[in-house]
């Protein structure tokens, strides 16, 4: 894990990524998990690209059950994008970095995220 991922759990996550300043990435995932192991160096690599215009946590869905039930997080990897402290986003699965940076490039320029989703 690159020096720019910190991890997040239950009793911090409201704090640092609710409450963040800028746009945040959340990788929920466990360490048993091929996929989420699979696109660990992505993050890293747009953790260091993307310098402080984003905030990238990790949150272990095993032991942060709680956070990760919050978010009806059932599979891993799972990506939630956050702005102003509302889910916007979200990637279940391995994907291409070229997908995180779009949908991090629309977050850091101000431009709305058109999400599959709406989180209740």
């Amino acid at each position: 894990m690159s020096e720019q991922i910190e991890r997040i759990g239950d009793a911090d996550f409201e704090r640092k990524a609710l409450r963040a300043t800028k746009p945040v990435v959340v990788d929920f995932w466990a360490p048993w998990c091929g996929p989420c192991k699979a696109i660990a160096p992505i993050l890293d690599q747009i953790a260091a690209d993307h310098g402080d215009g984003v905030e990238i946590y990790k949150c272990n869905v095993d032991t942060n059950p709680e956070t990760a039930a919050r978010y009806g997080i059932k599979s891993i990897p799972c990506l939630l994008f956050f702005n102003g402290g509302a889910v916007v986003d979200q990637i279940v699965g391995m994907t291409s970095r070229q997908r995180i940076d779009e949908t991090l490039t629309k977050l850091q320029r101000g431009e709305s995220v058109d999400a599959p989703f709406r989180m209740v």
